[in-house]
């Protein structure tokens, strides 16, 4: 059974940065595509990024290419979100999420490739 704790999130000002991390506390993490996602107030929850676990390809939300970088360490079960030159408009809550174990054809920017998700973590930027 997977269960995603999120961690790493807080209160930063305009440009500075936050790595958050998520642990899965069950046994196929290797074998899962891990993502980011996060909503903010009034707003859908949006697609943040991907890695894959066949050949750990990533994939960004537009806004975060070259600020952003996901990656993962199997040996901890974590996943991690690494953000730099971080902006107002990133303020939201910040949720880790994990694909079926062994499956990797799908569209990962989409929420219902994931079939568990933690908690959350919340990013505020500040001006």
């Amino acid at each position: 059974q997977v269960q995603l704790v999120e961690s790493g999130g807080g209160l930063v000002q305009a440009g500075g940065s936050l790595r958050l991390s998520c642990v899965d506390s069950g046994r196929t993490f290797s074998r899962r595509t891990m993502g980011w996602f996060r909503q903010a107030p009034g707003k859908e929850r949006e697609f943040v990024a991907a890695v894959t676990w066949t050949d750990y390809s990533t994939s960004y939300l537009n806004s975060v290419k070259g600020r952003f970088a996901i990656s993962r360490d199997n040996a901890k079960n974590t996943v991690y979100l690494q953000m730099n030159s971080l902006k107002p408009e990133d303020t939201a809550i910040y949720y880790c999420a994990a694909g079926n174990s062994g499956v990797w054809a799908g569209f990962y920017a989409s929420a219902d490739f994931y079939t568990a998700w933690g908690q959350g973590t919340q990013v505020t930027i500040s001006s």
